[in-house]
């Protein structure tokens, strides 16, 4: 039994706009589902990714509205690093970012960036271990698409605690260097890093990271759980998110971290031609639909104006 690389990433953003300005246009991902917050319905959560919504693709966000800028501190997440083919691609990027008026900084084979919120990325050549996940976008070339995220970076707390054992014993990462972990799955890869915290404690706002997602294989969920609950983790109950089973869990770092199941996939409620076009909701929230598409922004998904003019 092993967790096959990550699964998700979810983040919270202050404006869903600008979400899927960015996300779905300057970084050419897809929106593969748009649907709420289980917890806060009055909320959006978007999911992009690659053209089939893959795992070890999927990005996601939280939109509190209005949400003042995050900073990332001790226990937080505060790198991830999206894969591209080769070096041109950095270049390619490079200039797309310019273009679209965010900086970047160039090294031999990393580009580093921040999103509109100051979400921190690395763009890194990917070693090729693991499939390329792309999306279709008219003016992203396939060979300088992102091909899936590669990996993150975390902030030790400052009590200089560990989570050696439950990365290495419980969830079956490799130590690769000191602080640096390597999830190797059947199909994917993923490097988990930390680093010294900052001086600056964290603030969870807008461009932070909510959660990291490891990917599970359906039959292995449960076994999982009871895994995770015998190495001295407070375990959440198996929760049904709809396009796959979570539990939770904080790591010892006070990171929060996810298992989540591959099936049944974000096509089992829409035509996966038609990903990420319509407010799909939760069951137990579906009687707010009438209230929910008054209240919530209507978002201009720039894929969707794209095949309308094509």
């Amino acid at each position: 039994m092993k967790l096959d690389g990550m699964h998700h990433i979810t983040m919270i953003t202050g404006d869903a706009q600008r979400n899927v300005d960015f996300y779905a246009d300057v970084m050419g991902l897809r929106l593969v589902k748009k649907t709420v917050n289980f917890d806060a319905p009055e909320a959006y959560h978007l999911y992009f990714g690659d053209e089939h919504g893959s795992p070890g693709s999927i990005l996601t966000w939280f939109e509190f509205a209005g949400a003042r800028q995050g900073r990332a501190g001790a226990g937080m997440i505060h790198t991830i690093r999206l894969g591209v083919a080769a070096e041109p691609a950095l270049d390619f990027w490079s200039a797309r970012l310019a273009g679209r008026g965010h900086a970047s900084e160039r090294s031999e084979r990393s580009l580093s960036f921040e999103d509109y919120d100051g979400l921190r990325f690395e763009l890194v050549v990917a070693d090729g271990a693991s499939p390329a996940l792309r999306a279709w976008h008219p003016d992203v070339p396939a060979e300088h698409a992102l091909v899936g995220v590669e990996g993150a970076r975390a902030y030790l707390t400052r009590d200089g605690g560990t989570s050696r054992e439950l990365l290495s014993e419980t969830l079956g990462f490799a130590e690769i260097a000191e602080g640096e972990y390597r999830l190797e799955g059947d199909t994917r890869r993923f490097q988990y890093s930390y680093d010294e915290p900052p001086a600056q404690r964290g603030l969870q706002g807008a461009g932070t990271v909510h959660h990291i997602a490891w990917h599970s294989r359906d039959e292995d969920h449960n076994p999982w759980r009871e895994r995770v609950a015998q190495a001295g983790m407070q375990v959440t109950p198996v929760i049904d998110r709809d396009y796959f089973l979570s539990i939770y869990f904080r790591e010892p770092q006070g990171i929060l971290f996810e298992i989540a199941t591959t099936s049944p996939g974000f096509a089992v409620d829409e035509d996966p031609a038609h990903l990420g076009e319509q407010l799909r909701l939760p069951a137990q929230h579906e009687h707010l639909r009438p209230q929910l598409e008054r209240s919530l922004t209507p978002l201009t998904n720039p894929r969707a104006t794209v095949h309308q003019e094509a």
